[in-house]
């Protein structure tokens, strides 16, 4: 255990900015909740707390990373308007992909998705059905970004996101359906969904690319009710997400 000093807090207020991330391989959880549904996870460098957190909550496994730091140090690290008593300082976890899994189980793509928020809520969603393996554009917002940490609720402990190229991500798996979502799709609850291969989920205000949907080799409708009724122009994509996918599911219940 050591005490907060200025090279600590430098390092850790740059987080909050990508390119800082990814200079010193690092990111942060921030609060006692996204620090428990994180610990263990990865590997920590620093867990940086108030002496009074330390006092009620710090247990064994994390005596030899903490760091003590006043509420005033908390404040000049936090990145959020209220600063938390503990935050815990990660290394950016390995992002090697396994294609057996990927070749084997659903795959949720993100083209350009913009919203921390937003993928944090398909993260906790890819967590509940049992889907490992993210694919994002290199577009699509940060998963390490300190807004989509805490939105994942802890999914990011079980879900790796993978940042790349669509288009060549469909060409390494060259045999496995590409679904998406469109307006003039066949309707969702009419057609037979497999249980793997990838799901396309497009930008919050432009949907899906049209290069990636060149690609996409299923067009699925989530049809709105009434049909001929006025309804709004979309759904937001975590909403959109959460459907399409309880329905993959449903499909394949043993």
């Amino acid at each position: 255990m050591i005490d907060i000093n200025n090279s600590i807090i430098k390092v850790v207020r740059s987080l909050a900015v990508k390119k800082y991330r990814d200079q010193e391989g690092l990111f942060v959880a921030e609060g006692t909740k996204c620090v428990r549904d994180t610990w263990g996870a990865f590997d920590c460098r620093w867990l940086i707390c108030t002496r009074a957190w330390h006092d009620r909550m710090a247990n064994a496994s994390m005596y030899d990373k903490i760091v003590i730091a006043s509420n005033q140090h908390m404040s000049r690290m936090s990145q959020f308007s209220n600063p938390s008593d503990v935050i815990a300082v990660y290394r950016l976890p390995d992002s090697s992909i396994d294609s057996d899994a990927v070749e084997n189980n659903l795959n949720i793509v993100l083209d350009n998705i913009q919203d921390p928020g937003n993928l944090g809520t398909i993260m906790r969603l890819a967590d509940w059905y049992g889907i490992t393996n993210v694919f994002a554009s290199i577009g699509t917002v940060d998963v390490f970004n300190h807004k989509t940490v805490q939105a994942t609720m802890g999914a990011i402990s079980r879900v790796k996101v993978h940042y790349c190229d669509l288009l060549q991500l469909f060409g390494q798996y060259p045999d496995l359906p590409v679904w998406g979502t469109f307006l003039d799709g066949e309707n969702i609850y009419a057609t037979k969904l497999d249980n793997k291969g990838f799901v396309v989920f497009g930008n919050e205000g432009r949907g899906i690319s049209s290069a990636v949907a060149q690609q996409v080799t299923s067009r699925l409708l989530i049809p709105a009710w009434p049909h001929t009724g006025r309804t709004s122009e979309s759904l937001n994509v975590g909403i959109a997400a959460a459907i399409t996918i309880s329905e993959f599911r449903r499909n394949n219940l043993v």
